[in-house]
């Protein structure tokens, strides 16, 4: 599995673009109901990967994970509030709608073996390793 850190950069040229766009339409570029991609931590232990994503405001229900042809596939999808009588929505910055992520698994997890927790808006998926790649301590005689 590829590790690749993101450090966003706050003067790049889609950022320029976001900004261009939501001024000429007069709010913002993508509309409530748009496509979202909740962010995720991938770490590699000896013995396992472990994606860690945020999906902050989502049950546990509305979370789906399979798994084809080594491809881990996440989707869901958080829905929008409906516009409450005497509330008036002056911003609305947090992102509705469906996602899908799909990451490519290494020959070497476990798939029958993946595991998923999801504790405060944080899902944890843990794809163990096959023993004969994950290595084991040899005690000396």
């Amino acid at each position: 599995m590829t590790l690749v850190k993101w450090k966003p950069q706050s003067n790049t040229m889609l950022s320029e673009f976001d900004r261009l766009w939501s001024d000429f339409f007069g709010g913002t570029h993508c509309p409530e109901s748009c496509d979202w991609s909740p962010r995720v931590d991938i770490v590699e232990t000896n013995k396992s990967f472990e994606l860690m994503v945020e999906v902050p405001g989502l049950d546990k229900n509305d979370i789906r994970l399979k798994v084809d042809d080594q491809v881990l596939i996440m989707s869901g999808e958080r829905k929008s509030e409906d516009e409450k009588e005497g509330r008036n929505y002056r911003r609305v910055e947090r992102f509705y709608g469906k996602f899908e992520r799909r990451f490519r698994l290494p020959s070497e997890a476990e798939l029958d073996k993946i595991e998923a927790a999801y504790t405060n808006g944080v899902l944890t998926i843990t794809v163990p390793k096959s023993e004969k790649v994950a290595g084991r301590e040899i005690q000396v005689k």
